[in-house]
């Protein structure tokens, strides 16, 4: 799969629905060990947005958001703070280099092969006390990604877009989570939420898409513009198939799973 080249802008014009299933995890975090200054990471922080809410939440804490993305890195930057600050990293290798007394990520995981694996190290540098807590899309199965996956294996695409795409096992079913994270002196709180976002304007969805999920095919094609655009008209046509537009909008239907990881007090 080839990285993705992510556009900020792109990417906020839903910001208040994508802002959301943030907000629902933050309201389960516990409060944080009690310190002069708790150590919180923002892990796949993006354009910075919903790390400032840990900073509104935690006015002391020192906040590091990381990326791997330059130009969302950009971005989240206009956000930086004496408390709070951004920094390059790569989620795949990140390993804390100091105890943590939060690490929180929101919507990266699904980008992260084999992520899991990555569980252990992180809730290893959590504060007696402290808390991992995460969520991840779980719509891999849904219109908008299955027909995305079966037009870039069709035979006008398959030979540009091999592997391009993720599966539906990007992501572990809430119970495979909650098997993951239980472990001796660690509470594991794993549920799912499905929202019907209401999305306006024309072909909504795919503007949705073009923001996240449709980036490696965007990346893919950016060096063919013709293509690229005869691609994004074939899954268009699709999808105002699978999401037609209603009277008051489109119904763009979405589960996200959530875990939050709270490690007791000594």
């Amino acid at each position: 799969m080839t990285a993705p080249t992510w556009d900020p802008q792109q990417y906020l014009r839903h910001a208040d629905h994508r802002t959301r299933p943030f907000l629902d995890i933050l309201a389960r975090i516990p409060d944080l060990p009690v310190t002069p200054a708790p150590r919180i990471a923002d892990l796949g922080c993006g354009a910075g947005n919903v790390t400032v809410l840990l900073a509104d939440r935690w006015p002391a804490a020192r906040i590091t958001g990381y990326d791997n993305s330059p130009q969302m890195l950009e971005r989240a930057r206009a956000h930086a703070g004496p408390h709070l600050d951004f920094a390059e990293a790569d989620a795949t290798t990140w390993t804390p280099a100091q105890p943590h007394d939060l690490i929180v990520s929101n919507a990266l995981l699904q980008w992260v092969p084999g992520h899991t694996a990555r569980f252990p190290a992180w809730l290893d540098a959590i504060t007696p006390g402290g808390t991992f807590a995460f969520q991840v899309p779980g719509n891999f199965d849904q219109p908008s990604h299955v027909l995305m996956r079966e037009l870039a294996a069709s035979p006008r695409w398959r030979t540009r877009l091999a592997g391009e795409l993720r599966h539906a096992d990007a992501v572990l079913t809430p119970t495979a989570y909650l098997d993951t994270l239980t472990a001796p002196g660690i509470t594991a709180d794993v549920w799912e939420t499905t929202y019907l976002h209401l999305l306006h304007g024309q072909d909504p969805v795919l503007d949705w898409v073009k923001g996240t999920g449709l980036r490696p095919v965007l990346t893919a094609l950016a060096d063919d513009p013709e293509a690229r655009d005869a691609f994004l008209t074939e899954y268009r046509d699709l999808l105002r198939t699978a999401y037609p537009q209603g009277p008051h909008g489109t119904v763009f239907p979405f589960r996200r799973v959530f875990a939050v990881a709270h490690k007791e007090k000594r």
